[in-house]
């Protein structure tokens, strides 16, 4: 039985950080975070990058917005680097490693965490930036993927988020989450982005593998369309195709130093009901359905962090 998907840390470093210390001032009173208004009513939209620190696509978009001085038209563009302390921990020896400091920013963003007495980095700069991502009323989470799969988005199952992914021609994979994510609170799902009743459109990107080219690239592409839907920018629509949809409905966390996949998987493999996808110490993780479509799963199992999502086809 493998202990872990295949091995990629030998990939090509394609993409890799650059300075930010031009951008690290801001200009609302928050470190790294840059807001433009037109003066125009509009709405608020804000793009993020490096939720987790390093996954370079968001990053390459958010300064490509910057350092052409793209401006919106109408409303307000606000752009975020998030977690900065782990993008400027990377070593291009150990690329994965970087991720995160001490807790996943991408889950904290509950009350319970972020009014909690613990303390991180990825707390600091959340609690930080929560007014920030409160002022908004769109947001359009960047990040990629440890292992070289197609681009796919995440959202909770919200007919506003469903309609304006399938109004952008990429990515054309959604993976919608009627339940959340099932192991935290993460930022697309913050305050009202969270809420059925909500009026605001919460999208993550998942724009490719970390450290290839053609992820900065897709999203640079996706950010320009996501400001030119809600006309912050002149972008004109190019017109979708076929969407595939996947809906989450389990994320196992690991237990057990032992976890281990059956076989090698990089994502987007299927197994029949039933069938065995991993052990967890003593605990197997089976298909439950047909058609069980597993996504993002562990290149390096860790004791608490997800191990593997599980899917079906709608």
């Amino acid at each position: 039985m493998e202990s872990s998907a295949l091995n990629i840390d030998l990939l090509p470093l394609e993409v890799l950080p650059r300075d930010l210390s031009a951008y690290r001032s801001g200009n609302v009173g928050v470190e790294y975070v840059h807001r433009f208004e037109s003066g125009v009513a509009g709405p608020h939209v804000l793009v993020n990058a490096l939720t987790h620190g390093n996954e370079f696509c968001g990053m390459v978009a958010a300064c490509h917005l910057l350092d052409n001085g793209i401006r919106p038209r109408i409303g307000t563009l606000t752009v975020s680097f998030s977690n900065v302390a782990a993008y400027e921990s990377f070593d291009p020896v150990r690329p994965f490693e970087s991720r995160q400091i001490t807790h996943n920013f991408n889950r904290i963003w509950s009350s319970d965490w972020l009014d909690g007495d613990q303390d991180s980095v990825e707390l600091r700069r959340a609690r930080a930036m929560r007014p920030v991502v409160a002022a908004a009323d769109h947001l359009l989470d960047l990040h990629s993927t440890s292992q070289d799969v197609a681009p796919f988005w995440v959202y909770p199952a919200h007919s506003r988020n469903a309609a304006l992914a399938s109004a952008l021609a990429q990515p054309e994979i959604h993976l919608v989450m009627p339940q959340g994510i099932g192991s935290g609170v993460p930022l697309i799902e913050h305050g009202g982005f969270g809420l059925a009743k909500g009026t605001g459109i919460g999208l993550v990107a998942e724009c490719g593998q970390h450290f290839k080219r053609s992820s900065s690239d897709l999203a640079i592409a996706v950010t320009l369309d996501f400001l030119g839907h809600f006309g912050l920018i002149d972008r004109e629509p190019t017109r979708p195709g076929p969407h595939r949809r996947l809906e989450l409905l389990r994320t196992h966390v690991i237990a057990s130093p032992d976890f281990a996949f059956v076989r090698p998987l990089v994502g987007f493999e299927t197994f029949a009901r039933d069938e065995l996808i991993a052990i967890d110490g003593h605990d197997e993780i089976r298909a439950p359905c047909d058609d069980c479509t597993v996504m993002m799963p562990t290149r390096a199992p860790i004791v608490g962090r997800e191990g593997v999502y599980l899917t079906r086809p709608i």
